[in-house]
């Protein structure tokens, strides 16, 4: 590999605003902003507005439309008489 081409690949830390979730991973990211983790160390923190904690696909909270209610509209609207 080319040296000084790559970004610094470093431990940070994740916090999702709305649920006040945090995790520990590897990014190229980084921030100002640091935090004193479980482990002793600072890290930097990154903060987002949604994560798996909080986004609703992955909380089971989403609202889908199901595949027969569509049809029975479809037919309702343009079916046969």
């Amino acid at each position: 590999m080319k040296a000084d081409i790559h970004p610094n690949y470093q431990q940070v830390v994740f916090q999702d605003l709305s649920s006040d979730f945090t995790f520990l991973t590897g990014s190229t990211m980084t921030s100002k902003e640091t935090i004193k983790w479980e482990d002793g160390n600072e890290y930097p923190l990154i903060k987002v507005e949604i994560s798996s904690q909080s986004h609703p696909f992955y909380t089971g909270k989403q609202n889908t439309n199901t595949a027969a209610g569509a049809i029975d509209k479809f037919n309702k609207r343009y079916g046969r008489k």
